[in-house]
């Protein structure tokens, strides 16, 4: 016996806030629909903490703030949000006190199996678009390997991979802020002295 097709239900966004802010687990919204999110592993979590401690760190008595993956980035006029591991936003006017952000400096998403792809390319895409976004960040916490994206003074999005011993200078509004391999896998054991 088959089984009879099912119609989706195309989710408003209101009707995802509704949801979302009322229930314990998060989703993201994806153009109506609604996926819920999995938990994170240890080393995920530790990673996530690292660079969302040093870019606090730096940011202190600045107008930017660190934002951990529990707050929403909203995008394209409320057709997508998700929840980045780790956000910079630095626009005083970007909807505080409200349960999302839309214009983020930095992004980070530390990817684990069932996550990367998305993370490489829907995500890729959709915060490329972000015009305050300047840098979107994917971290392995497996094993030592973060691919970062630039946009370039033309307004053009550069790859590379942060290498051992290499400062990651991020400007971020009016703050300039470093990064680098020891700072995100910080206490996990990659590195010997």
């Amino acid at each position: 016996m088959m089984s009879q097709p099912q119609i989706q239900h195309y989710t408003t966004e209101a009707e995802y806030l509704a949801f979302e802010n009322d229930g314990e687990i998060r989703h993201e919204y994806v153009d109506g629909q609604i996926y819920a999110m999995a938990g994170a592993s240890d080393k995920h979590n530790r990673v996530t903490m690292n660079v969302g401690f040093h870019l606090r760190r730096q940011t202190r008595g600045t107008h930017c703030t660190t934002y951990l993956s529990d707050m929403k980035l909203r995008l394209d006029s409320g057709r997508y949000f998700y929840y980045p591991d780790v956000m910079l936003c630095c626009d005083p006017d970007d909807n505080i006190g409200g349960y999302y952000r839309e214009q983020p400096c930095i992004i980070v998403e530390v990817a684990s199996p069932s996550t990367v792809s998305t993370d490489r390319r829907e995500k890729l895409r959709n915060y490329q678009r972000i015009p305050s976004l300047r840098y979107y960040l994917l971290i392995s916490p497996e094993h030592v390997q973060v691919d970062y994206y630039q946009r370039n003074a033309n307004n053009q999005w550069e790859k590379a991979a942060l290498d051992t011993g290499e400062v990651l200078a991020i400007r971020c509004g009016d703050s300039t802020l470093q990064l680098t391999l020891e700072d995100i896998y910080e206490d996990m054991g990659f590195f010997l002295q």
